[in-house]
């Protein structure tokens, strides 16, 4: 894992042993594996972040490789450290199609507290769960992923054409507003005064710090980690107690209410699906 000498030993280590482990099971076939999410970003928080991994292959796996590569990697048979692994593993054709659509040859989801999942064919994945995040990884992965194994991400993954890279942002926005978890208090934005009995709501930060990495994508053509995100949005001057309070929260203050989370996220998606947002000759404000 030359690409990135600062992460920590555990983390280096686990992610050593899941190369190996997938080599002896795909041998050449194997093109490449690359570190996503909060270790491409340079934001792992151990024992708060997941472990996002994106396996690239030669060409279709078939389902006794598939059954094969679950075995190996599971937690069960290589424990992960933290709160779980979220592996997909696509064709080198797909990754380099700049496609939108999920395209990948297998999902998994496993670690001691992550729900087990495995998804070997993109059509069994419930839209309800979202079909944007493929595409959405795979153009984080395009700027910043980690190469465990193989070329660099940047040369591996083709970005999403902008009006698709536009479209999975505000589908992600919206899916993230029609979650059932939602409190359906403050959905009208109606008074403060309501706003003053929204409690704080776990994950409520996330949420907020998510969107702010949508509105920095637009605005500013650059993929940043959920924290970098909000202290750019809050250097803006909007929203900074909102934001601040959802930075806290990420090292153990209380997160905002759910009201207060979602009136923010409505503001987001406002700007996100006005395609002249932040574009030169268009106010950004």
């Amino acid at each position: 894992m030359a690409e990135n000498d600062a992460v920590e030993p555990t983390l280096r280590r686990y992610l050593d042993d899941l190369v190996d482990a997938v080599r002896t099971v795909l041998g050449d076939t194997l093109v490449g594996a690359y570190a996503a999410g909060s270790v491409a970003l340079d934001a792992y928080q151990p024992g708060r972040s997941d472990i996002d991994v994106a396996l690239v292959v030669a060409g279709p796996l078939d389902a006794a490789g598939k059954r094969e590569l679950v075995a190996r990697l599971r937690h069960e048979a290589l424990p992960c450290p933290a709160r779980g692994l979220e592996l997909v593993a696509y064709t080198r054709a797909a990754v380099g199609s700049g496609t939108a659509e999920p395209a990948f040859e297998l999902e998994l989801n496993t670690g001691a507290r992550m729900p087990f999942r495995v998804t070997d064919d993109p059509a069994r994945r419930a839209a309800a769960d979202g079909r944007f995040w493929y595409g959405l990884d795979r153009s984080i992965l395009h700027q910043h992923g980690y190469a465990l194994l193989g070329p660099s991400a940047a040369e591996t993954f083709t970005d999403l054409h902008p009006d698709d890279l536009h479209r999975l942002l505000v589908e992600a926005l919206r899916w993230w507003l029609a979650r059932p978890d939602a409190d359906a208090a403050g959905a009208d934005g109606r008074s403060d005064r309501r706003a003053a009995m929204d409690p704080p709501a776990a994950g409520a930060e996330d949420a907020v710090l998510g969107a702010c990495r949508s509105l920095v994508r637009v605005r500013d053509g650059v993929w940043l980690s959920k924290l970098a995100a909000g202290r750019r949005v809050a250097a803006s001057g909007r929203h900074v107690d909102l934001i601040e309070r959802c930075l806290a929260a990420r090292d153990g203050g209380p997160p905002p209410g759910r009201a207060e989370a979602r009136r923010f996220q409505r503001w987001v998606l406002h700007r996100v699906a006005d395609r002249g947002y932040g574009l030169p000759g268009r106010p950004s404000a």
